[in-house]
Formats: C-alpha cells, structure tokens, sequence
C-alpha cells in the first residue's frame, strides 16, 4: 500500500492515495460467510460421485443433469454449470465432489438429489471441479 505511494509524484500523492484506497477497499469488501461451528460443518457430507452422464436440461441455458454413481447408489444431480462445459461428454467419467446429504431440490420439473462442488467461474474465469482419484461414494476426511 504505502510503496504503491511512494512511486507517485509529490502532486498526485493525494489522487493516488484516494485510488489506492479504493483499490484496497474493493479487495477487502468481498465477504466470506457467517463462520460456523465445526459441529455444523461434520453436518455436511461430502461424497465422491462419478459422472456417468450429463446433458442439457431443455428448456435451460444453465442447467446440466448428471447421472453421477455415488458407489452403492446412482443420483440425479441438476447443476447450474452448463455455460462452462458445452461440451458435456467431457464430464462423463470425472470424480468429483458432492454435497451428497441436502434436501433435494426440484428445478425445471427435475429433482436434484445432490450438489457438486467447484470453485471459480465468475467474470469468464474458468469453473474448477473438485476432482478425485478416490473411489465413487468415498467420504471425504
């Protein structure tokens, strides 16, 4: 912060300190979540599913389903991650992480009975799954 001043110009210090401080402030105001106990974290399971199918949901820009085997059973999980895979037989095989214990959800007339977990994806920056080597319906520690 005060090296970024330092570089300026006696008579622009102030314009560029109000810059800096902007600069800063928008950093800093992306807020994390309320912090949870880890008795509500153990809460939530966290699975390995491979995906076996995925396609469009008609009617959907957003939404994918995938048909992910979770080791001793098979879910349907509906994702709003289409935008980032077009093609979708590049998910067909993936292990990947799920929240595999929320009440399911119904979108577009189909039930989603899990969630899978990925990071990234804003302002074009790429989606990361959460892949996995472990086998399907492993927990995660």
């Amino acid at each position: 912060h005060n090296f970024l001043l330092k570089i300026c110009s006696f008579s622009r210090r102030r314009a560029a300190k109000d810059s800096v401080d902007t600069l800063f402030a928008s950093i800093s105001s992306k807020q994390y979540m309320e912090p949870i106990s880890i008795d509500d974290f153990k809460k939530v399971e966290i699975r390995v599913g491979e995906i076996m199918l995925a396609e469009p949901v008609a009617g959907s820009e957003k939404l994918l389903r995938l048909e992910v085997n979770f080791g001793t059973e098979k879910r349907q999980v509906v994702s709003g991650i289409a935008k980032h895979f077009p093609d979708t037989t590049t998910l067909v095989g993936k292990k990947c992480a799920f929240v595999t214990n929320l009440a399911p959800r119904t979108m577009m007339g189909l039930e989603s009975q899990a969630m899978i977990l990925a990071a990234g994806g804003d302002d074009g920056e790429p989606l990361h799954l959460f892949e996995s080597a472990a086998p399907p319906g492993s927990a995660a520690r």
